[in-house]
């Protein structure tokens, strides 16, 4: 038990940094970037949306827990759910900072290998999860089209040029036409001309006192089921257990079935495939435990299937598991067909944020989940 509760805390310490980080770059995206543009950038569904998330998501150094906020925040500022997905999965599972790690202890093959598979695998997932979505949003017909009154088509029974408010109608109506030539002004009509007042600007205390308030309660459920999940994981199933298999597709699947409810991040994973690789797991395996490890945990199960639902949770799983399993085959294939050498650093993993960081980042999560200890410091601070 104690052994377990010792998990715990070290799994809450490495999340919390990353975590505070992507809570307060979602804050930032919710207070200084416009959600008409990325709804125009990621809104519509289809292909272009999907890639633009990969692209955008895969250099960032966020990890599985601290990318929930940011794709959260995504979602609810227009984005489409396949580039909400293709989103949380190439950031995780790659980033600048897990690509240097990579370079230093698993060599060059597997860096290059690293984060094609990585955009490949959250494009795929994307357009998987998006295209239902995007047939949808093509057959369904406008609203604005046969409701609104600003609607510029003229009506099939139009004739010879006449618009519609042609006639009697115009003049026994026109006080509540809104095709009159003077209709009279309605401050809330679709067909005001006028300027409409403009929404306040949000502030940066506006977009923190979001993400530490309403999102992190939205999340903190499932991110204390996939922590305490992790832990078990990691207490329980012993790492020599998991090298005795080798390699292969049955191999790959344990890792798959191990990956994908359990925490960790793209770095914190990377000297650990290392540890694999120097114990004579095969590549592909390797990278099957590097692409379904960051990028699915419970609390990602959980998030997405509470705010895009149960489809979009099926093609997250199954294409996060197909497409991993998918280059790690052709990856083993590929080392033995053409005699790659793999340069593997048997160098260990050095802290990449000093324990303090940690420590006061999960202070400051722990102050912020708590709802009295949040009113009674944080609130104060964001005030103004």
């Amino acid at each position: 038990m104690i052994e377990y509760l010792q998990h715990v805390y070290d799994l809450s310490l490495d999340a919390a940094p990353y975590l505070v980080f992507g809570l307060l770059l979602a804050g930032l995206m919710k207070a200084w970037l416009p959600e008409a543009f990325l709804h125009r950038q990621l809104g519509s569904p289809g292909m272009g949306s999907v890639i633009k998330a990969a692209l955008l998501g895969a250099p960032m150094p966020l990890c599985s827990c601290g990318v929930l906020p940011v794709a959260m925040n995504l979602h609810r500022s227009g984005a489409s759910k396949g580039a909400t997905v293709s989103f949380l999965v190439a950031t995780p599972e790659t980033g600048v900072d897990s690509i240097s790690l990579s370079y230093g202890l698993l060599g060059p093959v597997l860096t290059i290998a690293r984060p094609i598979a990585a955009i490949t695998n959250a494009i795929a997932a994307g357009l998987l999860t998006g295209w239902r979505e995007t047939s949808e949003h093509t057959s369904a017909p406008s609203a604005a089209a046969t409701t609104s009154c600003c609607a510029t088509a003229p009506s099939a029974d139009t004739k010879n040029g006449s618009d519609a408010c042609a006639g009697k109608a115009e003049e026994e109506h026109s006080a509540k036409s809104c095709c009159a030539a003077t209709p009279k002004p309605v401050e809330k009509s679709c067909c005001a001309s006028g300027e409409a007042s403009a929404p306040q600007r949000s502030t940066w205390k506006d977009g923190l006192h979001y993400t530490f308030g309403q999102l992190l309660d939205d999340m903190l459920p499932w991110l204390l089921a996939g922590i305490l999940f992790a832990a078990a994981i990691q207490t329980f199933v012993p790492t020599q257990w998991l090298t005795e298999w080798g390699k292969g597709p049955l191999a790959m699947i344990v890792m798959v079935l191990i990956g994908v409810p359990m925490y960790i991040c793209a770095s914190a994973s990377t000297p650990i495939a290392a540890g694999f690789l120097l114990a004579g797991v095969s590549p592909g395996t390797v990278l099957v435990f590097l692409l379904a490890g960051p990028a699915t945990n419970i609390a990602a199960v959980g998030l997405i299937h509470k705010e895009l639902g149960r489809r979009a949770l099926i093609s997250y799983l199954s294409s996060v598991v197909v497409i991993s399993i998918a280059f790690g085959i052709l990856l083993d294939y590929l080392i033995g067909a053409l005699g790659l050498n793999l340069n593997v650093s048997e160098g260990g993993h050095t802290m990449l944020i000093p324990h303090w960081l940690a420590a006061l980042s999960l202070l400051a999560l722990i102050i912020a989940a708590i709802k009295p200890l949040r009113k009674r410091v944080m609130t104060p601070l964001l005030a103004g």
